[in-house]
């Protein structure tokens, strides 16, 4: 089942609802809908939607994923980036991370940032892109079940 469409002026709502389903809860890497709302509130934060059919939005009749950024002078953080399981493999998240860099390239964005746990499968899709590994966060992320999980910092320069 997708996510329904949320109210035009509240976008919270369908990212929360991609999150939910997208971010298993035993990584502890979702964040709760106040973190949302205010990062969304930042003059410099940007979010896109992609629907279940590929239309790429701000704002999509049923979404199927997302990405959410903030940016400083001509660097830009992906903060979170997610597409539900059920339309994993069809291309969406391509769409999307294409969509995002070339809005990057668009704004002068020099360079691009990411964290993900260690075992995130989502590394080759970033990797495809030109994002390297530069760094490392020890025990980043916590875990439902107490245990401390790595972050791998990623790095794609633009130009």
């Amino acid at each position: 089942m997708a996510a329904r469409a949320w109210p035009e002026s509240d976008p919270v709502d369908a990212i929360m609802a991609v999150m939910e389903r997208a971010f298993d809860p035993a990584f502890g890497e979702a964040w709760n809908r106040r973190q949302v709302a205010d990062a969304l509130l930042l003059g410099t934060s940007r979010h896109m939607l992609v629907a279940i059919d590929g239309t790429i939005g701000e704002h999509v009749e049923e979404a199927a994923g997302f990405y959410l950024t903030r940016s400083v002078l001509d660097e830009e953080e992906l903060l979170l980036f997610a597409i539900m399981p059920e339309f994993r493999g069809r291309g969406l998240g391509t769409a999307l991370l294409e969509q995002f860099l070339s809005s990057a390239r668009l704004r002068e964005i020099k360079r691009v940032f990411l964290e993900m746990r260690r075992s995130n499968t989502a590394a080759s899709l970033y990797e495809k892109f030109g994002f390297r590994a530069v760094g490392e966060r020890p025990s980043y992320y916590r875990g439902s079940d107490g245990r401390s999980l790595d972050a791998i910092s990623y790095e794609l320069v633009l130009g």
